[in-house]
């Protein structure tokens, strides 16, 4: 049994525990209202497996010795309210079917780090529970992971564990970084090249770019259009939104070498192009033709049908203009367009496909840099250069998730010294990510409401696999899962030890999942990656 206050993410309130209440066991059964059918199957799949119990159906929400799944519409959507009473039933009351779930992922972190195993460790009697209750709601509406596959691909099996990890952690956002210079992620039957072709790379960067090392195995694969579907529907039985990313106009190359003419073909040899081995900031980006606005629009068509996200994420980051600048193409479609510039023409793409999707619907989202040129009317911004970006678009009027590098890329060292593997970026620590904020001091209120939520970014080209990955990510999701969800005092009064006590517990979940994430201590040996040269960036970042 775990006692309340071992909870992560932290809950709003929490009465008791007193004595004992409820014992887990074969005679438990499960009532649930309507609506609430997602927890229900959940329960049974997790504690069901965890605990070897049927935890039968009863259709009287008055019975003893029940789990009760109920919906009270006078909560927020995604709130709950846990009873534990002392006559054995737990009662969990959401706002809403997803209030429910995020409920009965409280009930499982109480029932202790064996309610986190796919087959029961432990003998009768299976688990108690003190009679206590806790009601709870998040902070922000938006509490995001992104996760690169481009760079280093994920197989499917894992990408569905990923959505499992998020939801233990109350996480409802999984921002699905599909494409970019190294590859090509995602089957467009319209266009079977950018999978034949652009989905493989020879060859592979170890370390980073400036590493002299090659792994010289070939490196690839891509999701089918019933792999994402299967992804989208496993992500909504979560209550976890996928929200695709399809780079546009830069980080294209993997594209443009599927279809050379989708590049400046005018100044560059696209025909020559590959798949990218190495990592940074290409050259290569689309033309601005109408052309290339058909072949995207056919891109994004498929993927409408894929996604039934609101939001539909570009890319628009890292576009550089050196070959607008050098196309007499680039440089009449700017005299034509009035656009002004090269930073005018990248607005252009942007305020296109802006459009484009509002027709239709959706809305788009784009790095920061969508900023440049002027912003499209409908856009909202993933702020990642640091708070500046975000600011600006908040006070504009536009919606804002904020994502700074400086305190959640957790592609980023989480220590100095040289035992971290492939050491990245600046050192952002538990401790780092415990205190990040997510609304900037000294935002207006009315730009503040814009600042719909936080996202921590998982850039791969550094994590060759699944065991690379969940190092990088944890504990530290964990702190920023905390972040996101509960109502934390300002950062330098946060209780940074009290959250490393209950981290403890929270350590015995992880392992009990699987997870290979970073040891307090520092990474084993196993971990490590002696002699391949990272980006060394040790020391404070900049101000934000």
């Amino acid at each position: 049994m775990t006692h309340p206050m071992d909870l992560i993410p932290a809950p709003l309130r929490v009465e008791g525990p007193y004595r004992c209440g409820f014992v887990l066991d074969r005679e438990t059964t499960l009532y649930a209202a309507p609506g609430t059918g997602t927890t229900e199957r959940w329960l049974r799949t997790t504690l069901g497996a965890a605990f070897a119990l049927p935890l039968r159906d009863t259709a009287d929400e008055n019975a003893a010795h029940s789990i009760r799944l109920r919906i009270d519409d006078t909560l927020a959507p995604e709130a709950y309210r846990l009873h534990v009473l002392v006559d054995e039933v737990v009662e969990i009351t959401g706002g809403g079917p997803a209030g429910v779930f995020w409920g009965a992922q409280t009930l499982r972190q109480l029932l202790g780090p064996d309610a986190y195993r796919k087959a029961p460790v432990r003998s009768a009697p299976v688990a108690g529970l003190a009679a206590q209750t806790i009601e709870d709601a998040p902070r922000f509406g938006w509490r995001g992971l992104l996760l690169d596959v481009s760079r280093h691909f994920m197989p499917k099996d894992d990408v569905l564990r990923y959505l499992d990890l998020l939801a233990a952690h109350k996480l409802n956002v999984f921002h699905f970084h599909l494409t970019d210079d190294q590859g090509w992620r995602i089957e467009i039957r319209r266009h079977p090249k950018l999978t034949e072709v652009g989905a493989w790379r020879a060859r592979t960067k170890w370390g980073h770019r400036a590493s002299p090392l090659w792994t010289e195995t070939p490196h690839g694969g891509f999701y089918t259009q019933d792999d994402i579907r299967e992804i989208v529907a496993y992500a909504a039985e979560r209550h976890i939104t996928v929200v695709p990313e399809i780079d546009l106009p830069g980080h294209a190359q993997a594209a443009i070498a599927a279809y050379p003419e989708l590049g400046n073909t005018d100044v560059v040899d696209t025909a020559a192009l590959t798949v990218w081995d190495t990592w940074g900031v290409n050259p290569n980006v689309l033309a601005p033709t109408e052309a290339v606005l058909r072949f995207y629009e056919g891109v994004f068509e498929e993927v409408l049908g894929l996604f039934p996200s609101t939001f539909v994420h570009v890319g628009g980051d890292e576009c550089p203009k050196d070959q607008w600048k050098a196309s007499p193409t680039a440089q009449a479609r700017i005299e034509e367009l009035g656009v002004g510039d090269e930073d005018g023409l990248q607005s252009w793409f942007i305020r296109h496909f802006d459009r484009w999707l509002a027709a239709r619907g959706r809305r788009l989202i784009g790095w920061d840099e969508i900023l440049e040129g002027g912003l499209a009317e409908g856009a909202a911004v993933s702020s990642w250069r640091g708070y500046a970006g975000g600011i600006a678009a908040a006070e504009a009027g536009h919606d804002v998730v904020m994502c700074p590098e400086q305190h959640v890329y957790l592609d980023h060292r989480q220590a100095p010294g040289e035992d971290e593997p492939m050491p990245i970026g600046y050192v952002r620590t538990l401790e780092d990510v415990y205190r990040f904020e997510p609304v900037p001091s000294g935002l207006s209120p009315e730009a503040a409401a814009h600042i719909l939520g936080t996202q921590a970014n998982v850039w791969t080209e550094v994590m060759e696999n699944r065991s690379r990955v969940d190092y990088q990510v944890f504990p530290r999701l964990a702190a920023f899962a905390e972040v996101a969800w509960s109502a934390l005092p300002a950062p330098e009064a946060r209780d940074h030890a009290g959250f490393e006590r209950r981290m403890r517990t929270h350590y015995r979940r992880l392992e009990a999942l699987g997870v290979d994430h970073r040891p307090p201590a520092g990474p084993h040996p196993w971990q490590r990656r002696p002699g391949v040269l990272g980006r060394p960036l040790e020391g404070t970042p900049p101000k934000v």
